[in-house]
């Protein structure tokens, strides 16, 4: 696996496929779904319905998507098979490819530890030496012990890594985790944190030259999305002698907006964005700071 990363080091020049910005994204796991989701409400919808293919037209006719394996995805990138690829950061480490990481999308957030377990007397890493270490990161964990120069038996494996040390075929893990849960529940304890990754879109290097205009518009697209999550747009009425205990309240991104309203009752409209969080207890101290007519709204995209 190492050897064959290695060979991905060169990018293809991508104005050998087309003028089509393509897009790779997950055909299966656990970010798969959150990733759709992204990306049709960036507005990159599919152009097909149906049974999914491989590759798949949007209704953008300057841009596909294509389905792959998320381990598959920075080496599609990286060779100009594809020219934007969503994938996590540690697969993008694991396969040494050569991209742009462009934005991380702040999801799909874990951590590769390495744990051993609980009864065990290991402590530190560099009791590790000589001992058997078992991971689907063969590449990560390879790096991370002769970095801190310990000699291990890397144990490649393919899923439920957790259970290698209770089988006896590992000493040691190093596997994702995300919350901890699963580790406790196999009685594991971390002895360390080799990397932090989240979800990242990645880039060509070559196509962020050849098709930047579209590149970047996607990029925008999607950066538009992450920004809107948990935010919220509030309107509401307030009389103008009101106006200054109102917006002591209101929080927002650069401060509320303030228009005149076609009123006899000395009304002004206040619009903000804020964080979704604080709209229940932010109802009614609005209410009591004598705003009215308060709506709230979700907001799809927010561009800076």
């Amino acid at each position: 696996m190492a050897k064959s990363a290695k060979t991905i080091k060169k990018p293809a020049n991508p104005s050998s496929f087309s003028d089509v910005v393509r897009l790779a994204i997950p055909n299966k796991g656990r970010i798969a779904a959150p990733i759709m989701d992204l990306v049709e409400k960036s507005g990159l919808h599919l152009a097909e319905n149906g049974e999914r293919r491989l590759i798949a037209r949007t209704l953008d006719p300057h841009v596909e998507i294509l389905f792959a394996r998320p381990v598959d995805i920075p080496e599609y990138v990286a060779t100009g098979a594809a020219d934007l690829g969503i994938t996590g950061h540690d697969m993008v480490v694991e396969r040494e490819a050569d991209v742009e990481e462009l934005l991380d999308l702040q999801f799909g957030k874990a951590k590769l530890v390495l744990a051993v377990r609980e009864d065990s007397d290991i402590t530190s890493v560099k009791q590790l030496s000589g001992l058997k270490v078992a991971t689907e990161f063969q590449v990560i964990t390879r790096n991370y012990f002769k970095k801190h120069r310990v000699n291990v038996e890397v144990v490649l494996v393919g899923g439920a890594c957790e259970a290698t040390p209770h089988l006896g075929i590992a000493d040691a893990i190093i596997d994702l985790s995300s919350s901890g849960t699963t580790l406790k529940t196999n009685r594991l304890r971390v002895i360390d944190e080799v990397l932090v990754t989240s979800t990242h879109l990645i880039a060509n290097r070559a196509s962020l030259k050849a098709k930047k205009e579209k590149i970047d518009e996607i990029h925008l697209a999607l950066e538009s999305v992450i920004r809107a999550r948990g935010q919220c747009y509030l309107m509401m009425n307030v009389k103008r002698a009101s106006l200054d205990t109102v917006k002591r309240v209101l929080p927002g991104l650069s401060g509320p907006t303030v228009m005149d309203v076609a009123s006899n009752e000395d009304l002004v409209a206040v619009h903000a964005v804020v964080n979704e969080e604080r709209v229940y207890t932010l109802i009614n101290s609005l209410k009591r700071a004598g705003a009215k007519d308060i709506l709230v709204m979700a907001i799809q995209r927010m561009i800076r």
